[in-house]
């Protein structure tokens, strides 16, 4: 009777320990690395009547990268209705990833571009959010130093933008939250495995093409 209760109780706190993992990986899921391809896998929602996100037959929502034996130079087109960034090397696609562009009022702009900067641990000078210095609480979730300034006891936190690469004006891609839809201030989100990748494959100078 005690080991069947022992059984029990082990099988709760390993029940437990998987409910209360961290959320950031939940959401971002985990990557697969078969030979020099890297299928990443996770959540990705998809926009009415697009298609699923898959490469030789396996599913990547996350997105897929798969450039072994290829070079060439970089070249990186942004879909914006597909919500879709393809990474080429030579002209051979090697990676997709599913991101989120500008909202309405915010749009990422169409055009032809190149990399103009690089910094890893970017992060914003004009968004992020209000907190209160004693508590963390969150004051103000979508704070723009144009427009709301931290009080007596508060705190302006510029919104984090790693792996990042500029290439027009103020926008430019990075790691960040893919909520299913364009949702950003202008820039393209990308998860943070394609972001990496995208990053450390990509120099200044790279063209970005967005239509």
């Amino acid at each position: 009777m005690k080991s069947l209760l022992s059984i029990i109780l082990v099988a709760l706190s390993s029940l437990f320990l998987i409910s209360c993992g961290n959320p950031y990986d939940s959401y971002y899921g985990s990557s697969s690395i078969y030979g020099g391809s890297s299928y990443l896998s996770g959540f990705e929602q998809t926009q009415p009547g697009q298609a699923p996100l898959t490469h030789n037959g396996q599913a990547a929502p996350r997105g897929y990268w798969d450039d072994e034996g290829v070079t060439g130079s970089p070249k990186i087109r942004i879909n914006l209705h597909d919500q879709r960034a393809y990474f080429y090397k030579g002209g051979t696609l090697v990676g997709v990833a599913p991101i989120s562009t500008g909202s309405d009022g915010h749009g990422t702009p169409r055009g032809s571009f190149k990399v103009t900067q690089k910094s890893i641990d970017h992060a914003s000078n004009l968004y992020g959010v209000i907190k209160d210095k004693a508590t963390g609480q969150t004051i103000v979730s979508d704070a723009d130093t144009r427009k709301h300034k931290a009080g007596p006891g508060e705190v302006f936190v510029h919104a984090p933008m790693p792996y990042f690469m500029r290439f027009n004006g103020a926008i430019g891609m990075h790691a960040g939250f893919l909520p299913g839809y364009p949702a950003s201030h202008g820039c393209v989100r990308l998860p943070e495995e394609m972001a990496k990748l995208f990053f450390h494959n990509a120099s200044n100078g790279t063209p970005v093409i967005v239509d």
